[in-house]
């Protein structure tokens, strides 16, 4: 790939599983998905509907869809964390992220909605996050298209980096574009 469209795609690098948590990087990341409504909110702010409508990258989503997707798949995060923590290792249910982009709450529905509706469920995410009990950490849930049980240390960083990475596309283009 080229080495300039990675960097459009992977702002803050790929994701990789980090090789232990602690309790100081469980912390870490609760704090970077609790902020993240507010960063998204303030990296939208005062664009036009037009800037809205700029993809991030050639043939990636422009900045209405990425802040949609965010809410779409966090909520997905939020479900798995609640099916984790009251099941056994359950199978979770992959989703067509570009699909659900097309659908008419995603193209209808303005941006803001979906950055209230962020602040709402990152509060009741949050909540749970911070009153887990030590073992729950190692709770799993089984990822059929990864074929691999995910345990919820391993989710909460990958959502941390997922918002932080989201956050960067929109930050990047407004740099980019001089906004």
């Amino acid at each position: 790939m080229d080495e300039t469209l990675e960097q459009l795609r992977y702002p803050i690098g790929r994701y990789t599983t980090p090789a232990q948590h602690t309790p100081e990087l469980l912390k870490s990341w609760i704090a970077d998905i609790e902020m993240l409504p507010n960063i998204l909110e303030a990296s939208i702010e005062n664009l036009d509907a037009h800037q809205l409508k700029t993809p991030y990258r050639p043939d990636g989503w422009n900045v209405e869809e990425v802040v949609h997707h965010v809410a779409d798949s966090h909520l997905n995060a939020y479900i798995r964390l609640k099916l984790a923590l009251t099941e056994d290792n359950p199978t979770i249910k992959p989703y067509r992220e570009h699909l659900w982009a097309m659908l008419p709450d995603v193209i209808n529905v303005p941006v803001n909605v979906s950055i209230t509706f962020l602040h709402a469920l990152t509060r009741r995410w949050v909540c749970l996050l911070d009153n887990m009990r030590p073992e729950e950490w190692e709770r799993t849930y089984f990822h059929p298209e990864h074929n691999r049980s995910v345990p919820l240390w391993d989710m909460t960083a990958m959502y941390a980096w997922h918002g932080k990475h989201h956050a960067e596309h929109i930050l990047n283009l407004r740099r980019s574009m001089n906004w």
